[in-house]
C-alpha cells in the first residue's frame, strides 16, 4: 500500500506481536533532526494503535513528500495506509 508520502509494507505473522519497522532516508530529508522527527512521530502512532493492529510485521518507508507534512498529517496518512491493508483488527 502506498500514499505519495509513505508507502507500507504488511507481512502477517500470528506467532509474534505486531511489530514496526522505520526507513527514512536522507532524500526524504537531508538533516538528521527532519529524520528522527518523522520517525518519533511514526513510533508513537504506532505505540498507541499497536493494541488495535493484527500480528505481524509492518514496515514503513518515508518518501520525500513526508517532510514537509505536520505531525497530525503523518498521522493521518499511516492510519489510512492500515485502514487500505486491513491490518486494523474488528476493535478498531
Amino acid at each position: 500500500m502506498a500514499l505519495p508520502v509513505l508507502a507500507l509494507h504488511f507481512q502477517a505473522d500470528p506467532a509474534i506481536p505486531a511489530r514496526l519497522g522505520l526507513a527514512v532516508s536522507r532524500k526524504v530529508d537531508p538533516n538528521a533532526v527532519g529524520r528522527n522527527r518523522i520517525k518519533r512521530i511514526f513510533r508513537d502512532a504506532f505505540r498507541h494503535l499497536r493494541a488495535e493492529l493484527a500480528p505481524g510485521d509492518y514496515v514503513l518507508v518515508a518518501r520525500p513528500g513526508a517532510s514537509k507534512l505536520s505531525g497530525p498529517e503523518l498521522r493521518a496518512a499511516f492510519e489510512s495506509l492500515l485502514k487500505r491493508a486491513g491490518a486494523r483488527s474488528a476493535l478498531a
